[in-house]
């Protein structure tokens, strides 16, 4: 079973703005926390968000926060990344992840989206 990802990333100038979203199925949404993970050009994979399985509570690495906001949409089984305010060092692979547990660790997802390639370049 996998997060099916209804992506839309590409290519966006500095301080620009885009949105991701990633597209549930086959898998209970409503039972799983949902993150969005980034992996740079020869870097590691980097946790980026998480919201809760209600949706009642939101965390984001110190990279991202206050430009970045997280979001799901449980009538359409979707998870939302806004990107606001974005920078060079933000040019990543996105990917979403599901976890039945509240860990943000990449080896507890048990579900994983496409990744997206987002860059960010004037």
């Amino acid at each position: 079973l996998m997060c099916t990802a209804g992506v839309w990333g590409g290519l966006v100038q500095p301080w620009g703005s885009l949105r991701l979203s990633c597209a549930a199925s086959r898998f209970t949404f409503s039972s799983y926390a949902m993150s969005w993970f980034r992996q740079a050009p020869g870097k590691g994979i980097e946790w980026v968000s998480t919201i809760t399985r209600d949706g009642g509570s939101t965390s984001y690495s110190d990279s991202v926060k206050a430009r970045f906001t997280i979001s799901r949409d449980k009538e359409k089984n979707t998870v939302i990344l806004l990107l606001n305010n974005l920078k060079p060092e933000d040019t990543a692979v996105y990917y979403c992840a599901a976890a039945a547990s509240t860990s943000v660790l990449l080896r507890d997802m048990d579900y994983w989206g496409k990744g997206t390639l987002v860059t960010v370049s004037s």
